[in-house]
């Protein structure tokens, strides 16, 4: 049990990284990357918005839905949670972390129409994950979120300090950047399997 635990952790985190395997939740990984503090606070933002919508969908989906007959419902209800859960960590950094709360400013809202969060729901659910593999599953998602905004933020101050041809500046340069991450995050294939086989 604990193995398998490990295993949809490690792989959420490295191996189906949501950013830079499935390409869910890109908006906020280009637009928040541009400072580590900024892509940190999204990132810490993410994962307890991730955790806290498996945390309601799950139970929605498992006792609600499907015993009703209602499953073609999910992605309309998940989008609502999930919205009213946004606001709730508006409010909430808003007044417990005004800095962060200003920092983020209009790409808090993001969170709202961010796939990577709405993608994790539905396929803790399509995956057949007990409610702690959906929990653990979320978590290593958030974390691998979390991961791949910090280290792109890096990239993007290394690239703002680079000398880049003219027709390369701004986002071209930085659409590059992300695929060579994304690249070399697909290294970790295999890995899981070779470690925990």
């Amino acid at each position: 049990m604990i193995k398998d635990l490990i295993v949809i952790l490690m792989s959420a985190v490295l191996v189906d990284n949501y950013v830079l395997n499935k390409f869910l939740g890109i908006c906020p990984f280009l637009g928040v990357s541009k400072k580590s503090d900024q892509a940190v606070g999204m990132g810490v933002s993410v994962i307890f918005v991730m955790l806290v919508a498996t945390a309601a969908t799950w139970p929605i989906q498992t006792y609600l839905l499907d015993p009703n007959g209602l499953g073609y419902l999910q992605t309309i209800v998940f989008i609502l949670v999930i919205a009213a859960l946004v606001q709730f960590v508006e409010i909430f950094l808003k007044k417990f972390i005004p800095a962060l709360h200003k920092s983020l400013g209009v790409y808090l809202p993001l969170i709202t129409t961010n796939c990577a969060v709405l993608g994790v729901t539905i396929n803790n659910i399509s995956d057949g994950y007990t409610f702690v593999e959906s929990m653990v599953s979320s978590l290593g998602c958030g974390l691998g979120f979390l991961l791949a905004m910090w280290i792109f933020a890096g990239v993007r101050n290394r690239l703002e300090e680079s000398d880049a041809p003219e027709c390369f500046k701004g986002m071209p340069i930085t659409l590059v950047a992300a695929s060579i991450v994304s690249v070399a995050f697909m290294g970790f294939g295999g890995i899981i399997d070779k470690l925990f086989a």
